[in-house]
């Protein structure tokens, strides 16, 4: 369906700007009025006798039309024809040689980065204001959409999850996009290395870009595209983080070498930095780890794979693919 993109992009930014003029996601509020009104609407007509049906009609109308805008305006997008394609990137197979090569790359051009990025006296990333960030990474495919067709879109901002940001890190997720209302929604407290890439992975979802590794990869060069130190520090982080981790889980010794080859480095103390990022956002997320995150991520794995993610959620970690092949064709 060739059409399907450029609808399903042309409706999100019809939904994402009406919706703009709340610093935070409607739906996200909308969804707890809903509830709470019609629990007590219920409870009201059972007290004075009237029939209930008229409620559960009516809440069964908004859900379907929520549901029919998800599936038929946006959710087909997971069947698009890959990213790649439309990047004229070359993406395959990789060794583990190639990978370490991408991995060493990501960590030198992140440690360049990471003593210019705002930090406190100890070091530790100093948390910025969360919707200058959303302005910036709602705006943040301008620049590649001039080359790449792909990432034109609206640049409304990023939305606040007020109501469902904090149950979400607690699901093990760190962002959603709902297409009923063309939002990308990103919680307030996510860890300050990532933040950035966060939200540029949520705005790649309103272009379309429905799979989770192309949206990450999106995110990326998104991130690289900025003119904003911060966005392209957490693009270049994040790519390292999806490499190392890919690393350590091929070659533990390897990805454990490295990091002590980075430690003579001229930029040892920039590399330095980036590890220290690493683990401290690594130790972040641990604190919502927990019962509720295993049935979050079952969900959601159900949900790519419905759709035909047949990597369900470790296809968050297929961004390497994309990585390396932009390694390959750039540095």
């Amino acid at each position: 369906m060739p059409y399907y993109r450029p609808f399903s992009r042309s409706l999100m930014a019809v939904l994402a700007t009406l919706a703009s003029p709340a610093p935070f996601a409607v739906w996200d509020i909308v969804a707890v009025v809903l509830v709470v009104g019609a629990v007590v609407s219920i409870v009201h007509r059972m007290r004075s006798g009237r029939p209930v049906l008229p409620v559960l009609a009516g809440l069964c109308l908004v859900v379907s039309v929520a549901h029919a805008l998800i599936v038929g305006g946006w959710a087909l997008n997971h069947y698009a024809p890959p990213l790649s394609g439309e990047l004229n990137l070359e993406v395959s197979s990789y060794t583990a040689d190639e990978l370490e090569a991408a991995t060493r790359a990501y960590l030198e051009q992140a440690a360049d980065l990471a003593p210019q990025v705002p930090r406190d006296e100890q070091g530790a990333l100093a948390r910025q204001e969360f919707f200058e960030l959303a302005h910036i990474a709602g705006a943040a495919y301008g620049p590649l959409a001039r080359e790449y067709p792909i990432f034109q879109g609206p640049n409304v901002p990023v939305k606040a999850l007020l109501v469902w940001g904090e149950p979400l890190l607690y699901s093990g997720h760190t962002g959603i996009f709902f297409a009923a209302t063309g939002e990308s929604g990103v919680p307030l407290n996510c860890s300050v290395a990532d933040t950035p890439f966060i939200m540029c992975h949520e705005a790649a979802h309103r272009l379309g870009i429905a799979s989770e590794q192309e949206a990450n990869f999106a995110a990326y060069l998104a991130c690289s595209a900025s003119d904003d130190v911060r966005f392209c520090y957490a693009g270049s982080y994040s790519a390292f983080a999806y490499c190392f981790n890919a690393l350590y889980r091929v070659d533990r010794e390897r990805a454990l070498a490295l990091l002590d080859d980075a430690a003579t480095w001229e930029n040892a103390s920039g590399a330095a930095l980036v590890w220290g990022d690493y683990v401290a956002n690594a130790r972040y997320y641990e604190a919502y780890d927990g019962p509720f995150e295993k049935v979050g991520q079952q969900v959601n794995d159900h949900y790519l794979k419905s759709y035909g993610q047949q990597a369900g959620v470790q296809s968050y970690g297929l961004v390497v693919d994309y990585l390396i092949a932009w390694h390959q064709r750039t540095m």
